[in-house]
């Protein structure tokens, strides 16, 4: 696999601090050679970047890009707990999008993390995902990508 810090440079990326837990959680915990990565909210510098349902309040391409948002969290806690350079596969991504009655275009939404995480890691970041649309999410989010990574 490519450097994923060189890759993250090519692509203007920088990872931010993680996002602190808004519950009792930690953001990401390491068994084996896997890391579990808890639900990340579309959050930056402490605020999140919108609230409401996608496809009434937030629209469906709005909330790809809170999904992207999300996903780069996830890396942050990632790189908080083990580093990202010791990652050799995204193996799952599960995407919850908020969303208003008859919205049924949550792979589209969820499609913002599967495409960074792809951006990201190459071959390496191709993964199994659900993308489940529910009620409400914490702090009214719009989206939230939890993940599980191999590590080398």
């Amino acid at each position: 696999m490519a450097d994923v810090y060189a890759r993250l440079a090519e692509l203007g990326l920088q990872i931010p601090p993680v996002v602190p837990p808004v519950a009792a959680y930690v953001p990401a915990v390491q068994t084996g050679n896997h890391v579990y990565v808890s639900g990340q909210l579309p959050i930056v510098d402490g605020a999140l970047l919108a609230t409401g349902l996608v496809g009434a309040d937030v629209s469906p391409e709005e909330a790809k890009e809170l999904a992207r948002r999300s996903a780069v969290n996830v890396l942050a806690a990632v790189e908080a707990l083990v580093g990202l350079g010791r990652v050799a596969k995204a193996v799952k991504i599960v995407g919850f999008v908020a969303s208003a009655p008859g919205f049924t275009g949550q792979p589209a939404v969820v499609n913002g993390a599967s495409e960074l995480f792809g951006e990201v890691f190459g071959e390496a970041g191709k993964h199994a995902r659900s993308a489940v649309g529910v009620s409400a999410l914490p702090l009214n989010a719009p989206v939230e990508i939890e993940a599980i990574l191999e590590l080398a």
